[in-house]
């Protein structure tokens, strides 16, 4: 999970909060570096409502309708999380195994049904800083995972 710059220093029953009757968009692939970037190469694949609380006692993600109805193509890489009043709360990697939101199925076909299964809100939240070299912008993940380090863009 990556916060937006907004809600970096915002404990998980806030966020939880602002999500209460906001949108989680599913996207394929081309993830941007942080949820302050626009999504530039992705489709949408689902839209998800929250409910208002967004989450149960059980911290189990309440939505007006789930599953819904896949919008178009893909395989769901990672979602964007909005507020109520459509401010970007946070990006989530997304898929069927261990992510932070787990689909019960690892596909989206135009109609056909994406359930959410579950949503983690883990905190500390994924950072990433910018630097600049000569090859182009190198993205730095907080991840101690060493294939999620970096990537580099000209």
């Amino acid at each position: 999970m990556r916060l937006a710059e907004a809600y970096a220093s915002v404990a998980e029953e806030e966020i939880a909060a602002a999500l209460s009757g906001g949108k989680l968009v599913l996207y394929s692939v081309g993830r941007p570096p942080s949820p302050d970037h626009p999504v530039t190469r992705s489709s949408v694949l689902a839209e998800y409502v929250f409910a208002s609380p967004a989450f149960d006692a059980a911290k189990a993600p309440a939505f007006a309708e789930n599953p819904t109805p896949a919008k178009s193509v893909g395989t769901p890489g990672w979602a964007r999380a909005f507020s109520a009043d459509g401010a970007v709360v946070a990006d989530f990697s997304v898929g069927a195994g261990a992510t932070d939101i787990k689909l019960d199925s690892i596909s989206a076909t135009p109609g056909f049904p994406l359930k959410v299964v579950s949503v983690a809100i883990a905190l500390p939240a994924e950072t990433v800083t910018f630097e600049k070299t000569e090859f182009g912008h190198i993205f730095l993940t907080g991840l101690e995972n060493p294939y999620r380090k970096l990537s580099v863009r000209g």
